[in-house]
């Protein structure tokens, strides 16, 4: 398989690093000073693009791959308030797009345990949940994609609450979100629900970028010549 990255930093490295160990073959990297390569010459040599930049550029770059043709999996995070376009363009393109706020297998199925417990917890009103994501001081936004997909899976299920907020809060019907950026720190996340009685809690620690990036590939292999919208739970069977 034939892949262009766009986005080479850290997670752009680690994506390069296991693709090639698996045989596949990097064409194209993009980086900070290689962006005039990202031309449509250039992406339709490529079997599938993995985008892994930022919400400045998230939605341009994956609108560049639907126009050329090659499915685009996306870890960018920050951009969702563009998914309707996103989406819209994708089918009129009839291309295709995987995209998750975290790749790891660790977390996807943590993200399952979440939901499971959240649904246990709905009539425990008794007990308040609370959400931490602690990341390296680089992350540039927060909370956390994972956050906020962990977020709204307890909004889904948990009916007194009706929002998150990105901070402590003693409004019963917010979800608080803590942010914090501490070095180094690939990515924490930790869901409490505490009572007067006792504390439950969940955590998922990742210990590197590896988890990520396999995850990333594993997309990418799942993704070539798909069409339609898919995310981490079709890859996985989950």
């Amino acid at each position: 398989m034939n892949i262009a990255l766009i986005g080479y930093g850290k997670m752009g490295k680690a994506i390069e690093k296991i693709a090639v160990e698996k045989g596949h073959n990097i064409l194209l990297k993009i980086g900070t000073d290689t962006a005039a390569d990202l031309t449509k010459e250039n992406l339709q040599r490529c079997d599938v693009a993995i985008e892994f930049t930022g919400p400045h550029s998230a939605v341009q770059n994956i609108l560049q791959c639907f126009d050329v043709g090659i499915p685009v999996v996306s870890g960018s995070t920050g951009w969702l308030a563009d998914w309707d376009k996103v989406k819209a363009a994708c089918e009129e393109k009839n291309a295709a797009l995987l995209y998750a706020s975290n790749f790891s297998i660790g977390v996807n199925i943590f993200f399952e345990v979440n939901k499971k417990l959240a649904q246990l917890m709905n009539a425990q009103t008794n007990y308040q949940v609370s959400i931490t994501e602690t990341h390296h001081t680089e992350k540039k936004d927060a909370p956390s994609g994972t956050a906020i997909t962990l977020a709204e899976q307890i909004l889904a299920e948990v009916g007194r609450k009706k929002n998150w907020v990105n901070n402590s809060t003693d409004d019963m019907e917010a979800l608080s979100i803590i942010s914090e950026r501490i070095d180094p720190a690939p990515g924490t996340h930790s869901i409490k629900y505490t009572s007067a009685i006792d504390d439950i809690e969940i955590i998922h620690t990742a210990r590197n970028r590896q988890g990520f990036a396999s995850g990333a590939v594993l997309a990418a292999e799942f993704i070539q010549n798909k069409k339609g919208i898919f995310s981490m739970k079709n890859v996985l069977g989950l």
